[in-house]
């Protein structure tokens, strides 16, 4: 699809488009602040409408779609499209949020493992499932995002959801880490995934690495850095 990287003012406030790599370490939000104001101090304006298409964990990188003006209204329908991701999953090794955003709580031992196990278990996934989704996550309990109870050591009851992948690859096996490619729908959760890769192991996993690589036609090739971005968008002439 064709993205305008640096359009002049008034198509920003019209609506665009915008592809952007995610930093390690930034939220979605941080994200989508830093390039609202900059395009607010652009245009001079005191307003204007900014949001993402798929929120990202911080501790993953790639795709976050950026949509300003009236394009926001799109926001909900490039959500709904198939994702495509990269990323390691480590065995051996289990954390309370399926990520290493918690220290790992639990150790297995993984040298008995053989690469045609792991391939197995990757067809398994293939397909509609029920999937329970990491008490450290955005989902709401009573009101309140899951990972705020979670980080205070309440009890966090969530419910599972449906979700299709269509493909998982493995693409390289360095023990104990597994490298993989996954397209999945709207809602899944990677590191849920990472978890239950595990358990079907008689094993334990995580998360230890994660980019977002495609949202629908829409590519990771295609996307700036934050910096490029901004620096493309004070070289744009009015």
């Amino acid at each position: 699809m064709d993205v305008v990287i640096a359009p002049n003012d008034q198509k920003y406030i019209d609506g665009q488009t915008l592809l952007i790599n995610k930093p390690l370490d930034w939220t979605s939000f941080d994200v989508v602040n830093k390039l609202r104001y900059q395009l607010k101090r652009k245009l001079n304006v005191k307003k204007l409408k900014v949001g993402h298409a798929g929120t990202l964990d911080p501790l993953a990188t790639g795709l976050l779609i950026i949509c300003t003006g009236k394009l926001t209204k799109q926001i909900d329908q490039i959500q709904a499209q198939e994702k495509e991701y990269t990323g390691v999953i480590t065995l051996g090794g289990t954390t309370p949020s399926y990520d290493l955003e918690t220290e790992i709580d639990q150790t297995f031992d993984c040298s008995k493992i053989t690469d045609d196990e792991i391939r197995k278990v990757a067809k398994w996934f293939v397909g509609e499932s029920d999937q329970m989704p990491p008490i450290f996550s955005a989902k709401k309990v009573n009101g309140k995002k899951a990972y705020d109870l979670a980080r205070k050591g309440k009890e966090v009851k969530l419910n599972p959801r449906s979700i299709v992948i269509s493909s998982f690859q493995i693409e390289k096996i360095e023990m104990p880490n597994v490298h993989f490619r996954i397209a999945c729908s709207k809602g899944t959760y990677i590191r849920s995934i990472a978890f239950d890769f595990g358990k079907k192991l008689t094993n334990g996993g995580h998360l230890s690495k994660l980019c977002r690589t495609k949202i629908g036609d829409y590519s990771l090739d295609n996307a700036l850095e934050i910096e490029q971005f901004v620096e493309n968008l004070w070289e744009e002439q009015n």
